[in-house]
């Protein structure tokens, strides 16, 4: 029967506590960048003033891109609408009341000219004086000068046509911004409005993110900085509790031409005092997992081992 001394079982617990400690560090060892997750936030704002009358956004929603979320009353501008499409129909009947009157005056200039040119042979022939062809003549011209300044009037009013259609495309395009419409698919980060407040042009009304890949923004030292290339695939680190690491996939998505120095979440006064690079990883967030402002530690060269490796 094996006993082991005291000294013996001494020098074994010693051996476990040193196997721990170097457990430990080799964990800390694996990660080569350190940082916190970041997402592309949008904020969404009212394009027009007025009263919310519906809004359909709560925190931790998921919103379609082009889902209709709200609205702003339109009331006023459907009356500023209304008030102009009557102005236009006026306008377009000062149209049709030129062109009646262009139509009779044509009328008459074509009688004028059949005149004009019988006084013209009686003049000829001495059966006309010269006032009578002076007034036939007179009578022609004015005809054609009237009905010339018909055409510019209506020109005219043609160019008051197209100004009011514009003033209604505008009213149009104000009540459209009057829909709030979500842009970009994402989840609801928060939100600044409830439904019925009065709202201002460019008012934010709530913030919103696609969760679905975050980005890692971590910094390396110019040394790391050769052994890293966009689109590099990489291993990332996030706790899955107090005393273990969940391993995720991420890649290399952007990294920064210049060097800065060290951001104030670097602790250590040695790192403080140096200049980094930053370096983006887009991770995807398929289970949920990743959290706006999470810690994640990146892996670059054990990957690289792996592709070296293959």
């Amino acid at each position: 029967m094996n006993l082991h001394t005291p000294y013996q079982l001494s020098n074994i617990a010693l051996m476990l506590v040193l196997l721990l400690i170097v457990s430990s560090c080799s964990d800390e060892e694996q990660s080569d960048a350190y940082g916190q997750f970041e997402a592309t936030e949008t904020t969404i704002s009212s394009e027009v003033s007025g009263k919310l009358v519906s809004y359909q956004v709560e925190e931790g929603d998921w919103l379609k891109a082009n889902q209709r979320v709200g609205t702003v009353d339109t009331t006023r501008l459907a009356l500023q609408r209304q008030e102009l499409e009557s102005q236009l129909e006026s306008i377009r009947a000062r149209v049709t009341n030129i062109n009646a009157q262009v139509e009779v005056q044509r009328s008459e200039l074509a009688l004028a000219r059949t005149n004009l040119n019988r006084v013209q042979a009686m003049h000829s022939d001495g059966a006309a004086t010269d006032q009578q062809l002076d007034d036939a003549q007179a009578k022609v011209r004015t005809l054609e000068k009237s009905i010339d300044a018909q055409q510019t009037q209506k020109q005219s009013v043609r160019a008051d046509i197209r100004a009011t259609q514009n003033k209604i495309e505008q009213v149009n395009n104000q009540i459209q911004d009057a829909l709030i419409v979500n842009p970009v698919a994402g989840t609801v980060l928060t939100s600044f409005a409830e439904p019925y407040e009065v709202v201002q042009q460019g008012q934010p009304l709530y913030r919103i993110a696609n969760l679905d890949t975050l980005t890692l923004r971590v910094y390396v030292s110019g040394a790391q900085l050769p052994g890293i290339k966009l689109g590099q695939k990489v291993e990332v680190f996030v706790d899955k509790n107090a005393e273990e690491n969940q391993s995720l996939d991420g890649k290399v998505r952007w990294i920064a031409s210049e060097a800065e120095f060290t951001p104030q979440q670097i602790q250590t006064k040695e790192e403080r005092v140096s200049q980094v690079y930053a370096v983006e990883v887009r991770v995807p967030n398929r289970d949920g997992i990743l959290k706006i402002g999470m810690p994640g530690e990146v892996n670059f060269s054990g990957v690289l081992s792996i592709q070296d490796k293959n």
